[in-house]
């Protein structure tokens, strides 16, 4: 399998098509407000400002009504693309737009707005010495339960010592990603994260612990919750 040069540019991929169907809310989860700024603006202001991100590519809804009336939409980083039908289908039309052919990538929730840079410079590191994929993932500190089909009851308990909670970015090289969708979507895999898609093709990939903060934004709740990291980080009077 091909590995990508460390000298190759780092690109983010942020999918922000959805529409945030179980926030109960009017619009897209992404332009919910934390403080000042909508949740899709403190994301993308992470890579944006981070030194080594060449570009920021962005997979819109192809009749977002908002995007262009947040102040990011004109950092020189953003490049938008059309998004898909599923996350994985943004992605993909992102890998495609990107002209860099030896681009190393890096695929992140657009609903994670309280990742930290440091975070993101552990997987740039990781991959400049190995060059190979990597995730970001909290181990398990629940029981897991797996249950019945079609039943609300337990059907076996999980070794939660094995069990890590996947979280975003998730890093490879364009090339080994783009192909590994195509083949997926090809094969009718469930492909629910860039991680998935890359070990079905084969590719070991790396589990980088990551931080509890780094949480995603799905429940009303979570609005709260990112709040307060928020406010631990010292960004809510941004």
């Amino acid at each position: 399998m091909a590995t990508q040069s460390t000298s190759a540019p780092f690109i983010a991929i942020i999918p922000a098509a959805g529409i945030g169907s179980r926030m109960q809310a009017k619009q897209a989860k992404q332009y919910l407000k934390i403080g000042a700024q909508t949740i899709l603006e403190r994301t993308l202001t992470i890579f944006c400002e981070h030194p080594e991100i060449h570009a920021v590519y962005v997979a819109l809804h192809p009749n977002d009504p908002s995007f262009d009336t947040l102040k990011i939409a004109a950092h020189p980083k953003i490049q938008r693309v059309a998004g898909g039908a599923e996350r994985v289908n943004s992605v993909l039309h992102c890998l495609e737009n990107i002209a860099a052919a030896d681009a190393v990538v890096l695929v992140h929730d657009a609903a994670r707005p309280c990742l930290q840079t440091p975070d993101v410079d552990r997987l740039l590191a990781y991959y400049r010495e190995h060059e190979s994929p990597a995730i970001l993932a909290k181990p398990a500190s629940d029981t897991i339960k797996v249950s019945q089909a079609q039943q609300p009851r337990v059907a076996s308990t999980l070794d939660r010592r094995t069990i890590w909670q996947a979280q975003t970015p998730q890093i490879a090289a364009l090339t080994a990603l783009k192909q590994s969708i195509t083949e997926g979507l090809a094969q009718d895999l469930m492909l629910t994260d860039e991680a998935s898609a890359l070990e079905a093709a084969g590719y070991p990939v790396a589990l980088i612990e990551g931080p509890s903060y780094n949480i995603k934004i799905t429940h009303p709740e979570d609005l709260a919750l990112a709040e307060f990291y928020l406010t631990q980080q010292g960004l809510m009077t941004q």
